[in-house]
């Protein structure tokens, strides 16, 4: 073989490589542009949340800086849209007051979730001698003294679309549901027995994505 045969030969492989290279660019973006097409013609919407109730079997801040808590909460999750379904990977739920977190996390389950299906969660929140930051705790007395306390039942989790077979990467889900507890004479709250306290709220709760 001549040596212009030689280059020749290898000019023709590098022509051969270059355009695999470039076929898998443009079937990769072709792709990506479908994809994006059809997530902008479905737009997606956030999934709602509602507290429906909270029971609390326990509150003491009887010791300074401390709390102890128990509560239970029941969360209803609508999926609005009807052509996209959700994976909830991770959900963590706690309460906090005055931006401090006063229990523990707990995991709900992973799940799916279909068109426009609604799940509903009642987990079990709980504290034992949680430290409170000193400001916190006067207000926590003053309110608790008051007979009215504000607490956000938090959610943090991981969420994932479905569109088809098409499914999306991770996605962060954060739900805020504010909740009134009341105290004493002013109680709305049903007694459940000797400590547990029932609150029907159901309060719409704000999602950010």
């Amino acid at each position: 073989m001549s040596v212009k045969e030689c280059h020749h030969h290898k000019g023709k492989k590098h022509k051969l490589w270059r355009r695999i290279f470039w076929g898998i660019v443009i079937f990769a973006f072709i792709v990506l542009l479908t994809v994006l097409i059809i997530w902008a013609i479905l737009k997606p919407s956030k999934p709602t949340f509602i507290l429906q109730d909270v029971t609390v079997y326990g509150f003491n801040a009887t010791i300074p800086n401390f709390l102890t808590s128990s509560f239970q909460v029941t969360l209803s999750s609508r999926n609005p849209n009807d052509k996209i379904g959700v994976y909830y990977d991770r959900l963590d739920t706690y309460v906090t007051y005055r931006n401090q977190q006063v229990t523990y996390r707990t995991s709900i389950p992973p799940s799916y979730q279909g068109h426009k299906e609604e799940d509903v969660w009642s987990p079990f929140v709980f504290g034992t001698n949680v430290p409170v930051a000193p400001f916190n705790f006067v207000g926590l007395s003053q309110d608790q003294t008051n007979g009215n306390v504000l607490v956000l039942v938090k959610i943090d989790g991981k969420v994932r679309w479905k569109v088809g077979t098409f499914v999306s990467g991770h996605y962060n889900l954060y739900v805020r549901c504010p909740a009134f507890i009341t105290f004493g004479p002013q109680s709305t709250g049903i007694a459940l027995g000797k400590n547990a306290v029932k609150y029907q709220l159901v309060q719409r709760c704000t999602v950010g994505v």
